[in-house]
């Protein structure tokens, strides 16, 4: 095995003492001279028209510098795939917290006060809020050129489904329900804006700047040029930030006050206006083979897509589609699609669809192994991918250590014993995962580049755009441009993503910051290193292959007497005649493939992620309670750059894995999300002992052999506890959240059949 002087060590993050001893700004913490304060008036309605609004009052308030509808508005719709949302309703709003106009004033209660002064007459209109019923005739419709709500349909079948089903010893069916989940962010959304001298500038917590940017630019009619964003430090993002309505209301608030701008959401607006995890209805159908090889699955996906779409096509997709190939089944029919509802709108969410998907597949092929009479880890073992395959929507799979980590997980927590020792109220669960490390969707592009700057001091600088999200990105770059330059981990320092200075990126999404966003900063940093050893070389009278560089000293190979710091070598390139600074640049893209169309075949990612979890649960039979004992978490990462890091995304990953199995949900009645401030998370009473097993297969693609870890571990979560519990008192939960009324109810339910 290679030997790394800063790579596959467990540093500290770069960020823990800034954000330890808070110095760590966010944006609510931000402040400019003449700041106003923005808060949007939000629909009281789910669905209704908009017959007239009058400002005046609001606008007459002392300290009240600006209000604004729609009017004040260029009325372009934009959107990510589908423009179907205007950053103000002009003549309709579509859910509860639909934006309807926004203030500015001098502090949060004038402008608060001002929303109270704004009148609007609404004509309600019939509202739809299941998607089931929102594809029968004669429902409500949201937007007019989806007459039937549908906001994307896809439909694909390989090999031949029926010959699969006619091969299998058994067949089930049945259908499963997953929740609307909240990302809950420790952090608001918030957003401050700021125009002067003809530029619009933006601070906010987004988890990627140049795709909103452009969004921001055609909703406010706007050259790209005009428009900078910044990333401020993000307090959770988990996807949920990857696009959000506030920056473009703010932008418009500082554009007509012509001062800066700061909003904030609340909590309630968070629960109310954000953007949850899309809920699904999954009707699955699976056949295997009596020594537990699947032989078919034919799958049929409702998703609910609330009133506007952002990322939500692109998370069907991956739920019609990621699933399939974690396991090497050949016959599969998929039918999915996304509905329009007058609720709010949903989007990415750490797992993008997987977590939805998996919780069914993960459950169906337990309920298959216990019909089978085999053990369900074997049927994840037989089935499972691996290293060479090329699965049934075209993915190359170059590094797989699916099966290490079920036979890892399956060791760690004494499968074989416990399974002989069972008690009923105690179970054992046993589910899988794939994930990607990058994703071929935007624009046919999924690269990264970067620029590492050496200074006259020595310390290193990397200007990359793909941004810090409390994920630890920065400090696996830091890993990297280090490793690469031969300095001290402490010496480098890491850019804000900022679009006037850092190069194009796509951000943190698709868990591809590590594989993609490394290997762009690795390349900046060995250009950088190329410069500084030719530097070096004319200084040490030797050839630039003959020098090597540790700890930021350049040596001659053999000859550790002949050698200068980089600091010396970097005034050396700078301080001559011709001379130049030493700054590297670094450009990576994969060969990899859109998918387009209905089909969606092809090789999306570079490289992919694997997982299997296996959980100890006790069920108390009386009152449905469920308790997490001990959960074992083996992850396929490719090689571990920073083992610290990786553990604390995977113990994160579960514990957030397990409030959408056990207990988080936003209830909607007529719409309205019921009491936001009474969301359950997990807490410590939840959390049991993680135990991470870091499995790692050398990866062709990524930095060192990396992959990304950033989302798998959550996706198979649900499933794995599903699966627990029906081992513990033997009944079915297919509806996400698993609560203790469930439990009871299906035991009730049990109890009664035995006795019919």
């Amino acid at each position: 095995m290679a030997e790394f002087s800063v790579i596959g060590k467990p540093f500290p993050r770069i960020d823990a003492k800034a954000k330890a001893m808070g110095d760590a700004k966010y944006t609510a913490d931000m402040r400019l001279p003449g700041m106003l304060y923005g808060k949007v008036l939000r629909s009281p309605f789910p669905h209704a028209r908009i017959r007239q609004i009058e400002t005046a009052r609001a606008k007459g308030l002392t300290g009240v510098r600006a209000v604004i509808t729609a009017a004040d508005t260029p009325k372009i719709k934009y959107g990510l795939v589908v423009d179907d949302e205007l950053p103000l309703c002009d003549d309709r709003v579509r859910y509860v917290g639909d934006e309807v106009a926004a203030v500015a004033a001098i502090d949060r209660d004038t402008a608060e006060e001002a929303l109270d002064l704004i009148e609007v007459e609404y004509e309600e209109l019939p509202a739809v809020f299941d998607p089931e019923e929102a594809l029968r005739p004669g429902a409500p419709v949201l937007h007019e050129q989806f007459p039937n709500n549908v906001a994307s349909h896809l439909n694909f079948e390989r090999g031949d489904i029926e010959a699969g089903l006619r091969e299998a010893a058994v067949v089930l069916e049945e259908t499963f329900r997953t929740q609307c989940h909240h990302q809950y962010y420790m952090e608001n959304v918030a957003a401050l804006a700021n125009w002067s001298e003809g530029k619009l500038t933006i601070w906010c917590p987004l988890q990627f700047l140049e795709i909103p940017r452009q969004l921001l630019a055609k909703a406010l009619n706007l050259r790209l040029s005009d428009i900078r964003m910044i990333q401020a430090y993000v307090g959770g993002g988990f996807g949920g930030k990857l696009d959000q309505k506030l920056p473009v209301v703010t932008a418009l608030l500082a554009l007509k006050s012509r001062r800066p701008v700061l909003c904030e959401h609340t909590r309630e607006e968070e629960m109310q206006a954000a953007r949850p995890r899309v809920p699904m209805i999954i009707r699955l159908k699976m056949g295997a083979r009596k020594d537990g090889v699947i032989t078919a699955k034919d799958t049929q996906i409702i998703a609910d897509n609330g009133a506007y779409s952002n990322w939500a096509q692109g998370i069907l997709s991956t739920a019609a589609t990621r699933v399939d190939s974690a396991y090497r089944y050949r016959n599969i029919r998929t039918d999915a699609k996304l509905v329009y509802t007058n609720k709010t709108p949903t989007g990415a969410f750490r797992g993008f669809g997987n977590p939805q998907i998996t919780f069914a597949v993960g459950s169906m092929i337990d309920m298959l192994a216990r019909e089978l009479g085999i053990d369900p880890a074997e049927m994840h073992r037989k089935n499972a991918t691996q290293t060479g395959d090329v699965t049934a929507h075209g993915w190359v799979i170059n590094s797989c250590g699916l099966t290490e980590c079920i036979d890892r997980a399956l060791e760690r927590i004494g499968w074989p014993a416990k399974r002989q020792q069972k008690t009923f109220g105690r179970g054992l669960g046993v589910a899988c995962a794939i994930h990607v490390s990058g994703n071929r969707i935007i624009g046919d592009y999924d690269g990264s580049a970067a620029f590492v700057k050496l200074n006259e001091d020595g310390r290193a600088n990397v200007i990359c755009g793909e941004g810090e999200i409390g994920q630890g990105a920065n400090t696996i770059f830091a890993q990297i441009a280090a490793e690469e330059l031969g300095v001290r981990y402490e010496d480098v320092d890491m850019s804000v993503a900022d679009t006037d200075v850092t190069p194009f990126a796509l951000g943190a999404w698709a868990t591809r910051v590590t594989a993609i966003g490394g290997n762009g900063v690795r390349m900046a940093a060995r250009d950088a290193k190329r410069q500084l050893l030719e530097a070096a070389a004319e200084k040490l009278e030797a050839n630039p292959d003959d020098l090597v560089i540790r700890e930021g000293v350049i040596s001659v190979k053999g000859l550790p007497g002949r050698s200068l710091t980089v600091a010396d070598a970097v005034k050396a390139s700078m301080y001559k005649k011709g001379g130049t600074p030493v700054i590297g640049r670094g450009q990576f893209s994969v060969d990899t493939t859109v998918q387009v169309g209905k089909e969606k075949f092809g090789n999306i990612a570079p490289a992919y992620s694997f997982a299997c979890q296996v959980a100890e649960v006790e069920v108390n039979p009386e009152t449905g309670v469920v308790k997490v004992l001990r959960v074992v978490a083996a992850d396929d990462l490719g090689r571990a750059l920073n083992p610290l890091s990786a553990e604390g995304q995977v113990e994160g990953g579960v514990v957030q894995g397990l409030g959408y199995a056990l207990c988080e949900e936003l209830v909607f009645e007529d719409g309205r999300v019921l009491e936001p401030m009474e969301y359950e998370v997990p807490t410590a009473w939840l959390a049991p002992n993680v135990e991470s097993i870091l499995v790692e297969p050398i990866d062709p693609f990524g930095p060192y052999g990396a992959k990304g870890t950033g989302e798998t571990p959550l996706v198979p979560v649900a499933a794995v506890i599903a699966n627990a519990v029906c081992d513990a008192v033997g009944v079915r939960i297919t509806s996400l959240p698993i609560t203790p009324e469930k439990i009871r109810k299906a035991l009730k339910a049990k109890q009664e059949a035995a006795g019919r």
